[in-house]
């Protein structure tokens, strides 16, 4: 899957390569000069119901040991294995890039906690560890009721809950028991190649973190990097709710409409943060609430990657993926992302979403969905599911609804994003029966 014009390209391995996204890749400038190679397809990175961590590292290692040119940069924009394996690989080249243990200090939830705790304690909320295999995991919590509990180690919010009431903490414990060692067991082996400070040996990725509400206000994101020590924000989307609790992502927007002042003392605490933990010469986002009634902000949690969501919304206004951020930290250069030089002054990724489990009457072909797209400059649209099947069947879905199609959008305000996007739905063919539905099913835009 190389691809480069040039006699002599920088050579960029990317964990967990995919067409979707090797087409922005070699949007980049300059991309001409690169020649990207999949160190494992997306679909290699995980086997059946486990990650194969071991298997990766070893056949890893062993593909960038025997390329025979020069490898450039190993990258990778997937949240777990990918962003955890690839310190490991990295290292074993000789290539730039942070510590395994400062991405941990990241990932390793109840850890990232700590030490977010030692410089910016008022910023988060009051938390605890939880075994869920314990005889009382009850026992173990320090918080009062409501409150939210996820395994250390989760990918999409999966298997974190609110629970309000000791029925729900039980039920929420029941279900984590069954699901949390699909990620917990291959974290834990990536957790054996670093050194683990005292206070974290005990707690394995088959643990969980309890943590008191603290969303209530605007979320957002802040996009950064960090690169020989110089901590850099270059792009912040706000990040809208919609369900139980506000527990599901309808959508994100970018730019972001929080003030300034805000935005910019979010900036200030990811800067301390990233460097309390020693992460450098890497992207980063961190996910953030504002307070607005007390003008106080809450730090959610920090991923070590890009945000491949926010991808197709930076280059709609900025006129670059930033997947550019990402390759020039790979390859030991500073980011050189432009700013609002895109199309258009703001861009949306709207999420439809389902509520209950359903199947799936119909589906819109390609042709239907080239017409959509055709008829509104700047939509994208990302069908999830397929025709027949049953939303329980997704995988990797928050724990309160079923993502079954994505929608992007450009337009000149933040406004006219919400118009064009109800207008995609009028026209979108995509239909479920549930339970109580007949078998013809509800349009989307009937019942969402």
């Amino acid at each position: 899957m190389p691809v480069s014009d040039s006699p002599d390209p920088l050579h960029i391995f990317v964990v967990g390569l995919d067409a979707f996204h090797l087409a922005q890749l070699c949007s980049l400038p300059g991309a001409n000069e690169y020649a990207f190679h999949p160190l494992f397809t997306h679909r290699q990175l995980k086997c059946g119901e486990r990650f194969p961590v071991r298997e990766l590292l070893d056949r890893g290692r062993r593909r960038l040991q025997e390329f025979p040119g020069r490898v450039g940069a190993v990258v990778g924009y997937w949240d777990f294995p990918v962003s955890t394996v690839l310190p490991i690989l990295r290292a074993e080249v000789g290539l730039p890039g942070p510590t395994l243990e400062s991405v941990l200090k990241c990932e390793h939830k109840y850890w990232s906690r700590l030490e977010q705790a030692r410089v910016v304690p008022e910023h988060i909320p009051a938390f605890c560890a939880v075994d869920p295999f314990a005889p009382q995991p009850l026992s173990q919590v320090t918080l009062d009721f409501p409150f939210w509990i996820k395994p250390v180690k989760s990918v999409l919010s999966h298997l974190g809950f609110l629970v309000r009431d000791a029925d729900e903490f039980r039920a929420a414990i029941a279900r984590i028991r069954s699901g949390i060692r699909r990620f917990g067991d291959p974290f834990n082996e990536l957790l054996d190649h670093a050194t683990l400070p005292p206070e974290i040996r005990s707690i394995d990725g088959n643990h969980c973190i309890a943590e008191s509400l603290i969303s209530t206000g605007r979320q957002c994101t802040l996009e950064g990097y960090s690169w020989h020590g110089d901590v850099q924000i270059y792009g912040t989307v706000d990040s809208l709710r919609e369900g139980r609790a506000g527990s599901s992502f309808s959508r994100y927007e970018y730019p972001s409409t929080l003030p300034e002042p805000v935005q910019r003392h979010m900036g200030e605490i990811a800067a301390r943060v990233i460097r309390q933990v020693g992460y450098d010469d890497a992207p980063f986002n961190i996910e953030f609430y504002w307070d607005e009634d007390r003008d106080r902000i809450w730090l959610l949690e920090i991923n070590c990657r890009i945000s491949k969501s926010h991808a197709p919304l930076f280059q709609m206004v900025d006129g670059c993926y930033h997947h550019q951020v990402m390759i020039d930290l790979g390859l030991g250069r500073r980011p050189r992302m432009p700013s609002r030089q895109g199309r258009f002054a703001c861009a949306a990724k709207f999420m439809l979403r389902r509520y209950e489990d359903a199947r799936v009457v119909r589906v819109p072909t390609e042709a239907e969905i080239e017409a959509i797209e055709s008829a509104f400059p700047g939509v994208v649209i990302e069908i999830e599911v397929t025709e027949g099947m049953q939303l329980a069947e997704l995988r990797f879905q928050d724990s309160y609804s079923y993502e079954v199609a994505v929608v992007f959008v450009g337009a000149e305000s933040h406004a006219a994003l919400e118009q064009i996007y109800q207008q995609v739905l009028a026209q979108l063919p995509l239909q479920f029966a549930g339970v109580n539905e007949s078998e013809a099913g509800t349009k989307v835009g009937e019942n969402a």
